[in-house]
C-alpha cells in the first residue's frame, strides 16, 4: 500500500502579504521545512525572522520543542552555558547540572538569533555541533548527541563580516546552504494595509473593544511612513492606537509616531457591545488603566511608577507582558508630547 502523501499544515498568519518576495519565501519554506538542513534567515531588525523560524518548525513535522536563543543578549561565557549546558562545579554558582538549549531542542528546532555576535571561540564550537550534532557541557566530559534542526538569523551581512575577519568563513559556508532574506517593509508597501488590519484585529481582541478599521487619513499615514522598525514597528503602532484610542476607527491622531501629533488620550476604553469579552479579560482593564496612570504621573519612569503601585520594577514588567502591553511602544508619544519639567 503506497504511503499517504504528506499533508502540509494550513497557512499561518506569519507570511501575510501579496508581494512577490513573500510568495518566494512561502514557496521556499514549503520546500525546505521538512528537510534536515540548516537555514539562515537574514534581514533587518523587525522583519519577522523569529516568526519565520517558528513557521519553518511548525511545518517541519518535528515533534520536539522550538527553542530560541538571543545570542546577542548574552556574554560569551553565559552563551556557551546557555547553548550546551554545564555540570555542577563548572564555575562559581554552578551548583547543579543544567541542560543547555541544544538538549532541550532534541527532536525539535533550535533558533540562534543574532548569530553574528558569537565570539570566534564559540563559532568553532558551533561549527562542530552543526557538522556532527555532538557536544560536551561546560565543565563536562560526556559527549551528547542530539537531533535538532538548526535555524540561524543575522541582521548583518555575514559575507562582509567574513571578508573583514570577524566571522569564520568555514562556519559561514556551513550555514549558508539555504538562505531566506526577509524583505524590509518599505520594499513591500502594498502589504501594509493587510498587515495593519491583521494587527488591528489581534489587538482589538486583546483590548476587548470593537475597533472597525482605519480612517482614510490614517491609512495614508501608514503608507507614507518609512517604517525603519519594519513589521514590528507597524505592529506596535497599531497596538498602541487600539489600546489608547477611543473611537471605533483608528485616526491619524492615534498614530503620533507617524506624525499624528499628541495622540490618543491615555484613558483606556471599556469594552463595547454586550458580552464583548469574558469576565477574566474584562477585569484586565482596571489593571491596565492603573499602570498607564502611574506611568503617566511619573513621566514614564518605570521604577517610580512601580513604587507608586506598591510593586517592584520586575513585577511591573511581568504584569505589562501578561496584559499584552508593550511599554516601549506605548511610551514614545508621551515623551514627545509632554513638556520637560523645569530644572530646579
Amino acid at each position: 500500500m503506497p504511503a499517504s502523501p504528506r499533508v502540509a499544515p494550513p497557512p499561518s498568519d506569519t507570511l501575510l502579504g501579496s508581494h512577490p518576495a513573500v510568495h518566494r519565501i512561502t514557496d521556499l519554506v514549503d520546500r525546505v521545512a521538512a528537510m534536515p538542513v540548516s537555514v539562515l534567515v537574514t534581514g533587518e531588525t523587525g522583519t519577522g525572522k523569529s516568526l519565520l523560524a517558528r513557521e519553518i518548525h511548525r511545518r517541519s513535522g518535528r515533534t520536539g520543542r522550538f527553542v530560541e536563543v538571543a545570542c546577542g543578549s548574552l556574554s560569551e561565557t553565559l552563551l556557551e552555558s546557555e547553548l550546551f549546558g554545564h555540570v555542577a562545579g563548572a564555575f562559581t554558582g554552578a551548583v547543579a547540572d543544567r541542560p543547555g538549549k541544544f538538549l532541550q531542542a532534541d527532536g525539535g528546532t533550535i533558533f540562534l538569533d543574532e548569530i553574528a555576535t558569537a565570539s570566534p571561540a564559540l563559532q568553532v564550537k558551533l561549527l562542530r555541533v552543526l557538522q556532527s550534532m555532538q557536544f560536551e557541557a561546560v565543565g563536562g566530559s560526556k559527549t551528547h548527541f542530539v537531533d535538532a534542526r538548526v535555524i540561524l538569523a543575522a541582521n548583518e551581512d555575514l559575507a562582509s563580516l567574513v571578508a573583514s575577519g570577524r566571522f569564520r568563513a568555514d562556519l559561514f559556508w556551513r550555514i549558508n546552504v539555504v538562505t531566506i532574506e526577509m524583505p524590509a517593509l518599505r520594499d513591500r508597501t502594498a502589504d501594509i494595509p493587510l498587515l495593519a488590519e491583521h494587527f488591528l484585529r489581534s489587538a482589538s481582541a486583546r483590548a476587548c473593544r470593537l475597533v472597525e478599521g482605519f480612517t482614510p487619513a490614517a491609512r495614508a499615514a501608514l503608507l507614507a511612513h518609512d517604517w525603519p522598525g519594519n513589521v514590528r514597528e507597524l505592529e506596535h503602532a497599531v497596538e498602541r492606537a487600539v489600546f489608547l484610542g477611543r473611537g471605533s476607527l483608528v485616526g491619524v491622531a492615534d498614530l503620533p509616531t507617524l506624525g499624528g501629533g499628541r495622540g490618543a488620550s491615555l484613558t483606556l476604553p471599556v469594552a463595547v457591545g454586550p458580552a464583548a469579552c469574558s469576565l477574566k479579560v474584562a477585569l484586565t482593564h482596571p489593571e491596565r488603566q492603573m499602570i498607564i496612570d502611574a506611568l503617566d504621573r511619573h513621566g514614564w519612569r518605570r521604577d517610580a511608577a512601580a513604587k507608586a503601585l506598591g510593586i517592584n520594577r520586575t513585577t511591573l514588567y511581568k504584569k505589562a507582558k501578561r496584559l499584552g502591553m508593550d511599554l516601549a511602544a506605548l511610551a514614545p508619544s508621551v515623551h514627545a508630547s509632554t513638556p520637560a519639567s523645569p530644572s530646579r
